[in-house]
């Protein structure tokens, strides 16, 4: 979501407020939490650097991972999120030293400052623990997703809230369903403030199932699992309707063992709400072009 919707919307006069989920626990930002009992600073660190507009070397360095000694596998900008909670002690100052040296466009708010945990009950009534295992599933990847949930039990980071009342216009996607997206739902207040916004709420829809998660899912499937969070409909779900050659998909898998293959198009979607566009970059992986994003959302 962070590439895909921010930066291409960071480049039209809009005010830009990006939320993200706080269940991150693998890797560096696992490692961190752990060791250091902080919030996840991982997906965080994504957002800001979307928004940025900070010099190139300091976007580099905030993405930076060190591959060797006792910081192998540390990302620089999860360590230095992590160092400015244990220095304030006050996330509010987190965020707002990290939009000043970041200069950011917009705003990065986190759903919840609660500490908490995501959890996926599967259709045999298994229990998931940890938004890791859920993204990189050690159990069987065949068995459905029937809900997720956190534990224990988080409300919404207010100034979330307040945005939600003033935008007009609430993008959800594309992202990993279960691990990143619905998520951000999850949190005490935040579905019920979504459902009673009046502005218009927009689905983009992924390019690609995810083993695991997404098995065999068509439009119509993510449309309503989002839904069905939201406790609302969507105003309008944009899918990519352009199905590329298998060899360049075969490619793209290679390195992306865990995408099974293109979302599936259901037939006779409504065309007021069901918008279908060739979203994909020209060749090379099966990912969006944020600025053909934009255009669609900007005339929305």
């Amino acid at each position: 979501m962070p590439q895909t919707v921010l930066v291409g919307l960071k480049n039209y006069p809009v005010d830009l407020v990006s939320v993200t989920s706080m269940v991150d626990d693998g890797g560096s930002t696992g490692r961190l939490r752990k060791e250091f009992k902080v919030l996840p600073p991982g997906d965080v660190r994504r957002q800001f650097l979307a928004l940025a507009q900070a010099p190139t070397a300091l976007v580099d360095l905030f993405s930076l991972r060190f591959t060797q000694g006792e910081l192998a596998g540390h990302n620089f900008g999860n360590l230095f999120i992590a160092g400015l909670e244990l220095l304030y002690q006050d996330w509010n100052k987190v965020l707002a030293e990290i939009s000043k040296i970041l200069n950011l466009k917009g705003k990065v708010l986190p759903a919840t400052l609660d500490q908490t945990h995501l959890y996926a009950k599967l259709e045999n009534g298994e229990i998931i623990k940890g938004e890791t295992n859920i993204d990189l599933p050690k159990h069987d990847p065949n068995l459905k997703i029937k809900k997720v949930f956190l534990r224990p039990k988080a409300k919404a980071y207010p100034p979330v809230l307040a945005e939600i009342k003033k935008a007009n216009l609430i993008v959800i996607g594309p992202g990993d369903l279960f691990s990143s997206l619905i998520p951000c739902f999850l949190p005490r207040g935040i579905a019920e403030a979504l459902s009673q916004s009046r502005a218009k709420k927009i689905l983009i829809c992924p390019a690609m199932t995810k083993l695991g998660e997404t098995n065999h899912f068509s439009v119509l499937d993510f449309t309503l699992e989002v839904e069905k969070y939201l406790g609302s409909s969507l105003d309008y779900v944009i899918y990519n309707s352009f199905i590329p050659s298998q060899e360049r998909i075969k490619s793209y898998q290679k390195e992306h063992p865990q995408f099974l293959g293109m979302v599936k198009i259901n037939q006779n979607l409504p065309g007021k709400k069901y918008i279908g566009k060739n979203l994909l970059i020209k060749s090379g992986p099966i990912i969006y072009q944020p600025d053909k994003i934009a255009k669609i959302l900007i005339k929305l």
